[in-house]
C-alpha cells in the first residue's frame, strides 16, 4: 500500500513501503537480513491546530518512504510513549512512564532476535522519548550483545540541515513550523488552518536552568511558529528526512563491531 502523499513528493519513489504487518509469514522471513525499523510516535496535543497523532504520522512517515527508498521493513508505530512533560492541562495526552517504554521495546527487539532478525533502527519523533530509547538501546546492547544490533535516531535530527529546520523559530520547539508544515502536507485533513494564525507562542525556557513542564512554558501547548507552515516546506522536509533515514539503513545493512571479542 502505498501513501498518497508519495505522488506529491519532489521526486516520488518508484515503489510502495514494506509494512511488515500487511505480510505473510513467508514473505517476512524473506526480510530477516535486512534492518527492521520501528517508528515510535506519541498521542499528546500539539496545540490548538494539530492532531494528537502527530508525532506518530511523522514517525511512521519517514519510515514509510526510507523504506520505499530502501526495502527495509517496517513495523507497526508505537503510538503512546513518553509524554509526562505535557501534563493534563490539555486534554488528548496520553502517556506511558520511561520505563514502560522501555520494557515495551526491550520485548520487541527481543522477539526480533528470537524470530531472526539481526538489525533493529528505532526512529523516533518525540523528544520526551530520547532518553528512555537511549536507555532501552544500551540495555538491549547488553542483553543481546551481537545477537540484535540496535540504535535509535530521532526524525528531528537525521542531518544538520534537517536540525536547523527543526529549531530556526523555538530552540524547544513544539507544534512549530516545522511540525506544522509536515502535518500540512501528509494529512493536511488533519490540520485545524483557521486556528493557525494565532497559535505562535514564543519559546519561554532560554536560559533556564531546570526542564519545566510544557504546561509551565507555553499557553497553549505550542513553541515556535506554527502559522509559517506550508505545504512546500512539509514535502520538501519529509523528503529530506526520509533520504537521511534511507541512508542511514545503506549504512546500517552492512556495518560491523570495528573490533571482534567474545567474552
Amino acid at each position: 500500500m502505498t501513501p498518497s502523499w508519495f505522488a506529491q513528493l519532489p521526486v516520488p519513489p518508484v515503489r510502495s513501503p514494506v509494512r511488515l504487518e500487511r505480510l505473510a509469514w513467508p514473505d517476512a522471513a524473506h526480510t530477516l537480513q535486512d534492518v527492521l525499523l520501528l517508528p515510535v510516535g506519541a498521542m499528546e496535543q500539539h496545540g490548538p491546530h494539530l492532531p494528537l497523532h502527530t508525532d506518530t504520522v511523522i514517525a511512521e512517515s519517514t519510515c514509510q518512504l526510507a523504506s520505499a527508498l530502501t526495502g527495509a521493513p517496517v513495523l507497526p508505530a508505537l503510538g503512546y510513549s513518553v509524554s509526562l512533560g505535557h501534563t493534563v492541562k490539555w486534554p488528548g495526552t496520553f502517556s506511558l512512564f520511561h520505563e514502560t517504554l522501555m520494557l515495551t521495546v526491550r520485548e520487541i527487539a527481543q522477539w526480533a532476535a528470537d524470530t531472526g532478525w539481526n538489525r533493529l533502527l528505532i526512529v523516533n519523533s518525540h523528544y520526551g522519548n530520547d532518553a528512555a530509547l537511549r536507555c532501552a538501546v544500551d540495555r538491549l546492547r547488553h542483553d543481546l550483545g551481537g545477537n540484535l544490533l540496535t540504535a535509535t535516531r530521532n526524525t528531528w535530527d537525521l542531518t544538520p540541515e534537517i536540525a536547523g529546520r527543526f529549531t530556526h523559530d523555538a530552540a524547544d520547539w513544539h507544534a512549530n513550523e516545522a511540525e506544522t508544515s509536515l502535518m500540512l502536507f501528509l494529512d493536511p485533513a488533519a490540520v485545524v488552518k483557521e486556528r493557525l494564525s494565532t497559535a505562535d507562542d514564543p519559546d519561554r525556557t532560554m536560559g533556564c536552568v531546570f526542564p519545566h513542564r510544557v504546561a509551565h512554558t507555553s499557553l497553549n501547548g505550542v513553541t515556535g511558529r506554527p502559522s509559517l507552515g506550508t505545504v512546500e516546506q512539509g514535502a520538501l522536509l519529509i523528503s529530506r528526512m526520509g533520504d537521511a533515514l534511507a541512508d542511514l539503513i545503506q549504512k546500517a545493512r552492512v556495518e560491523h563491531p570495528p573490533l571482534t571479542w567474545a567474552p
